[in-house]
C-alpha cells in the first residue's frame, strides 16, 4: 500500500487538457475529463492491481473532493455499464498475459500520470532547471524502462528466478516450463538438478541439452533427430543499491535486463549536487564502470552495455567542477566540466553560438580563491583555455547597427536599403533603386548623414543636376538616407465636394478639366429630391483682400447632366463646393392612423397640409356603433421624436424590395442576382451618408437637449423623464358636430387617432386601501369610487388627487372654503390619488441648535429688558 501511495505523485490526462499534480487533486473537476481520458485512468488503475473502490479510497486520501470522488464513481459506472471499452481494456489485458512479465516488480508507473501538470517541470527549482541534464530524470515521457519482449539474449546471465522454457521437438516432442531456485538449479523430471545459475543463456543451453540427451538420445550424435529451443518466460528482479548525491537514494527493485539508466531514474536522478559524468557502478566491491550521461545527452550513446546484478552498487559523487555560460547559445545555464575540457568543449555542450552571438571573444569571470578576476578569451584561444569550477562565461551580442547600410526613399521605383560599395555615389544609389518615378521632384532632394558623433547633418542635394553630369556626384556614407520627395508631397492634396440631393455626397479627388456633371456623375447622380437649377458653387478667394469670402457661381444642371449657364463651359477648380438644393415641390407622403371603433381604420396619407381631424373620420367611414366618441384621443409625436432620416427611410425601404425579389420562382434569376447586388451597394452607401450626416449639427435635436440639461440642472425637479410621444385630449363629439371649428385639430405626420369601445369601467390608483377598477356609475362621485377603493390611506394627499378621462384629459381637485371639490367621473376615467411628501424628522444636533438659540435669544431679551 506504501508503494502504490508513494505511485501516486502526478494526476494528469494528456499534457493538452487540464493538467494537475496529484498534490493538486483538490481542484481537479471530473466533469472536465472526456471519456477516453477516465478510461485511460481506469486502465492504468488495473495495470497497478487496483480495483474500482480502492482506486476510488485513494483518491479521497488525497485530497480529492467527496462530491468530485461520487462524480468519478459515477462515470466509472456509467463506462463500466456501456461495455465497449472495458471489454477492450480486458482484451487488452489478456494480450499482456502472454507478454513476458517481470516476477515479484510492479511497474513504479503512476496512475494518474495522464492529469499532470502542462509544464512536465513545474516541480523544479530555477536552479535545477538551469543545470544540463536535470530535466532527463524529471521528464515524465522519458523511464528508460527496459523492453522485456525481446528475443532472448544469448549473453543473459541466469539467476534465480528466471523462468525456462524448453521446447523438445523432432523425433520426440516435449515442453518443459521450470523456473531457476534460489540455488541456481532447475529441476528436469527423470533428469534431475542442472546448475544453470551465473551461466549465460548459451552455457545454460549446452548444460540442459546434456542432461536430456539422457532420455533423449536423438539430441545427441553426429546426425540428431531431435532438437531443443530454450527461452525466457518471466525473468527475475535484482535489487540495487543507489547512493550518493542523488533525489531519492535507496534500494531499488528492477527488472534483471535493467541498465544503469534504469537505476538513476528510479531514484529521479543525480541532485543539484551530484555529478552527471563521474558516476560510479560496485560489483563485488571492485568499479565495474564510471558514466558519463553527457555522452548520452550530446551524442546519444549508451557508454556502458552491461546489465545490472544483484547487490550492484551505483554512487553518484559530488560534482567536481561546474560552470555557468550566460549570452546567446543554443543552450544557456550550468554544466559539469571533466578535467581537461576546454572553453571549447564546453560551448559544444551549450550547442554552439546562435546567430546573435559575437563569436570572437567571450568574457570569464573567475574566481581565484582570494578575489574575482576578468579575463577575455579570443576565438583562437578557445580550444586551449581550460575550464575551471565556477567559471562564468558570458557571450556578447553583435551590436545592433549596419557596417555598409545606405537608405534611398520617397518618388523612385524601387526605395529600400542598399549595400555601400566602395566609391557608391548619389547617381549609383538612384541607379540601384531603378531610378525616378514620374512624380519625382527633381529640382532639391535631401540627404540625411550620421557624423561620428551620431548629431545628423542635412545636405540639399540637386538630383536633376547630378543625373544630368551637369554637377559632381555625392560620395554616400554609411547610414546616409536619401530622400526625393514626389511633387504631391510638396503640395495640398487637391479635392472637390458635393453636397445636398445627389445619392453619395462627399469629398472627391480633382481631376483637371473636371466639371459639374462629372462631379455629379462621380457622386452617384441626382436625388428624386433634387432641382436641377440654382446649382451654385462656392469657389475659395485668393488674393483679395476686400472681405470676400467666396465666390458663388449658378449653374442649371438637368437630368441629363446638360449644363447649361453662363459659366457653364467653365471646368471645376481644387476646393470647389457643388451644392445642390431641394426642389421647392418635392414631398414626402406623410402618414397618420385610425385605430379602434371606426369602419375602416388602418393607415391614410395626409392629403393637404391643412387636412384636420374630422377629414380624417370621413376618410376612414366614420364612427361605428360600438365607437365611444368622448374617450377618443390623439397621439401626437412631440419635439423629442427623433425622426428617422430620408437615409434610413431609403435604405429600409431598399431592404424591403430585396426581401421579395423572386418570391414567384424556384430560384433567382441572373436579373434578380444583379438587382439584389445593386441593392446591397446602395443600402450600404446610404447607411454611410447617414452615418456621416450625423456628425451635423441640428438646430432642433440642440434645442431638445438643451431643455433636457436644463431640467437635469435645475434645483429641486430632478431628471425630466422625456418621452417622445404623447396623448392630447380631444373633444370628438364637438369636432363632429363642428368640423374646421376650434377643436378640430391640423393633422401631423405620425399622428395616430384612437377611438375606444364603449367604456365601463373607472379605475382607482395610488394611496387607496385596495387599488382596483369599479363598474361605472351614472351618478356616483369621486367619494363613492374612493370607498369602493377601500378608502383613502394615512398617507394620501387628498388636495391633490386628480382624474385622467379617457380622451386623455387631465382634471386636479380644488379647494373652495376650506373643502375638496373633486373632479366629477365619466367612463374610462382613472382616479389618481398621489402620497405625502415624506418629511425627515429633526435630528439630535437640530434639536441641539434650536434650543441654543432659543436660549440665546431669551437672555438677548432679558438684557434688553433690564438697560
Amino acid at each position: 500500500m506504501k508503494r502504490l501511495l508513494f505511485i501516486l505523485i502526478l494526476i494528469a490526462i494528456n499534457a493538452g487538457v487540464s493538467a494537475q499534480s496529484l498534490s493538486d487533486i483538490q481542484n481537479v473537476k471530473v466533469d472536465n475529463l472526456s471519456d477516453a481520458q477516465i478510461e485511460q485512468l481506469i486502465k492504468r488503475a488495473e495495470g497497478q492491481g487496483l480495483n474500482e473502490q480502492q482506486m476510488l479510497n485513494m483518491a479521497a486520501e488525497r485530497g480529492m473532493p467527496a462530491g468530485e470522488v461520487a462524480k468519478l464513481r459515477q462515470r466509472i459506472n456509467a463506462l463500466r455499464s456501456g461495455g465497449g471499452s472495458m471489454q477492450q481494456q480486458q482484451q487488452g489485458t489478456a494480450r499482456q498475459g502472454q507478454l513476458r512479465q517481470v516476477q515479484g516488480m510492479r511497474t513504479q508507473e503512476d496512475i494518474f500520470d495522464s492529469l499532470r501538470k502542462s509544464d512536465p517541470y513545474y516541480d523544479l527549482s530555477p536552479t535545477q532547471k538551469k543545470i544540463f541534464g536535470y530535466k532527463l530524470f524529471h521528464n515524465r515521457n522519458l523511464n528508460f524502462n527496459p523492453s522485456l519482449n525481446v528475443p532472448t539474449p544469448q549473453g543473459y546471465t541466469v539467476g534465480g528466478g528466471d523462468q525456462l522454457l524448453i521446447d523438445v521437438y523432432g523425433a520426440s516432442q516435449q515442453s518443459y516450463d521450470v523456473t531457476v531456485n534460489p540455488d541456481g538449479r532447475i529441476f528436469i523430471p527423470n533428469v534431475g538438478p542442472i546448475q544453470v545459475g551465473g551461466s549465460t543463456i548459451a552455457a545454460a543451453s549446452s548444460r540442459i541439452r546434456t542432461a536430456l540427451t539422457r532420455i533423449y538420445s536423438g539430441l545427441g550424435g553426429s546426425n540428431p533427430n531431435t532438437f531443443m529451443d530454450i527461452r525466457l518466460g518471466n525473468i527475475r528482479t535484482v535489487s540495487i543499491s543507489l547512493v550518493g548525491e542523488l533525489v531519492r537514494p535507496g534500494t531499488y527493485t528492477l527488472p534483471s535486463f535493467a541498465s544503469p539508466f534504469n537505476a538513476l531514474f528510479s531514484a529521479g536522478g543525480p541532485n543539484e549536487n551530484g555529478s552527471f559524468r563521474h558516476i560510479q557502478i560496485y560489483r563485488d566491491s571492485k568499479l565495474l564502470k564510471e558514466i558519463d550521461i553527457y555522452e548520452f545527452l550530446v551524442k546519444g550513446e549508451f557508454t556502458t552495455p552491461i546489465t545490472l546484478r544483484d547487490n550492484d552498487v551505483i554512487i553518484v559523487p559530488p560534482v567536481r567542477s561546474r560552470v555557468e555560460i550566460i549570452g546567446p547559445v543554443r543552450r544557456e545555464g550550468l554544466f559539469e566540466m571533466k578535467a581537461g575540457e576546454t572553453l571549447e568543449n564546453l560551448i559544444a555542450f551549450a550547442g554552439g553560438f546562435s546567430s546573435q552571438a559575437y563569436r570572437e571573444r567571450i568574457t570569464v569571470t573567475r574566481k581565484t580563491g582570494e578575489e574575482m578576476r576578468v579575463e577575455d578569451v579570443d576565438a583562437a584561444n578557445f580550444g586551449a583555455f581550460f575550464s575551471q569550477d565556477g567559471d562564468t562565461y558570458r557571450v556578447g551580442e553583435i551590436l545592433n547597427r549596419f557596417e555598409n547600410r545606405v537608405q534611398i526613399t520617397g518618388a523612385l521605383m524601387r526605395p529600400g536599403t542598399f549595400a555601400l560599395n566602395p566609391g557608391m555615389g548619389v547617381r549609383d544609389l538612384v541607379d540601384r533603386a531603378q531610378g525616378l518615378r514620374e512624380d519625382a521632384f527633381v529640382n532639391r532632394a535631401t540627404l540625411y548623414r550620421t557624423r561620428g558623433d551620431f548629431s545628423l547633418e542635412i545636405l540639399p542635394v540637386d538630383i536633376k543636376a547630378i543625373l544630368n553630369g551637369e554637377v559632381e556626384d555625392i560620395a554616400l556614407r554609411r547610414e546616409d538616407v536619401l530622400n526625393i520627395p514626389s511633387i504631391y508631397d510638396l503640395r495640398e492634396e487637391f479635392y472637390v465636394k458635393i453636397s445636398g440631393e445627389v445619392n453619395r455626397p462627399g469629398a472627391f479627388a480633382f481631376g483637371e478639366n473636371m466639371t459639374v456633371a462629372d462631379l455629379v456623375l462621380k457622386a452617384g447622380g441626382f436625388k428624386e429630391s433634387a432641382t436641377s437649377s440654382k446649382v451654385e458653387i462656392a469657389r475659395r478667394v485668393k488674393d483679395d483682400i476686400s472681405g470676400k469670402l467666396a465666390e458663388i457661381i449658378l449653374l442649371d444642371v438637368d437630368r441629363d447632366l446638360k449644363v447649361s449657364g453662363t459659366r457653364a463651359l467653365e471646368p471645376l477648380q481644387p476646393f470647389d463646393h457643388v451644392m445642390i438644393r431641394r426642389s421647392p415641390g418635392f414631398q414626402r407622403e406623410q402618414l397618420v392612423r385610425v385605430d379602434g371603433e371606426a369602419f375602416f381604420p388602418g393607415e391614410y396619407a395626409i392629403a393637404h397640409a391643412d387636412e384636420r381631424i374630422s377629414d380624417l373620420i370621413k376618410r376612414a367611414g366614420g364612427l361605428n356603433n360600438y365607437a365611444y366618441p368622448k374617450g377618443a384621443t390623439l397621439i401626437r409625436r412631440n419635439e423629442f421624436y427623433k425622426e428617422p432620416s430620408e437615409d434610413e427611410i431609403k435604405a429600409e425601404t431598399l431592404t424591403k424590395v430585396k426581401a421579395n425579389i423572386s418570391r414567384d420562382s424556384l430560384d433567382r434569376t441572373e436579373s434578380d442576382k444583379i438587382l439584389s447586388s445593386r441593392i446591397d451597394r446602395k443600402i450600404a452607401e446610404t447607411k454611410s451618408a447617414d452615418k456621416a450626416r450625423r456628425g451635423t449639427i441640428d438646430a432642433e435635436d440642440f434645442r431638445q437637449q438643451s431643455i433636457m440639461e436644463l431640467g437635469e440642472s435645475q434645483e429641486g425637479i430632478g431628471q425630466i423623464q422625456i418621452k417622445d410621444t404623447e396623448l392630447i385630449g380631444i373633444d370628438l363629439e364637438t369636432i363632429l358636430k363642428n368640423p374646421y371649428g376650434p377643436e378640430d385639430l391640423i393633422l401631423r405626420e405620425g399622428d395616430v387617432l384612437s377611438i375606444p369601445r364603449e367604456l365601463q369601467t373607472v379605475r382607482m390608483r395610488g394611496e387607496v386601501l385596495y387599488p382596483t377598477s369599479a363598474r361605472y356609475r351614472e351618478n356616483a362621485g369621486f367619494k363613492q369610487y374612493i370607498s369602493r377603493a377601500g378608502g383613502f390611506t394615512e398617507k394620501s394627499r387628498r388636495g391633490r388627487s386628480y382624474v385622467i378621462y379617457a380622451n386623455g384629459d387631465v382634471q386636479r381637485t380644488r379647494k373652495f372654503l376650506f373643502i375638496n371639490a373633486y373632479p366629477s367621473i365619466e367612463p374610462g376615467a382613472e382616479i389618481i390619488v398621489p402620497a405625502k411628501p415624506e418629511r425627515e424628522p429633526m435630528s439630535i444636533q437640530g434639536w441641539v441648535g434650536l434650543a441654543t438659540s432659543l436660549t440665546t435669544l431669551v437672555i438677548l431679551i432679558d438684557r434688553i429688558g433690564s438697560n
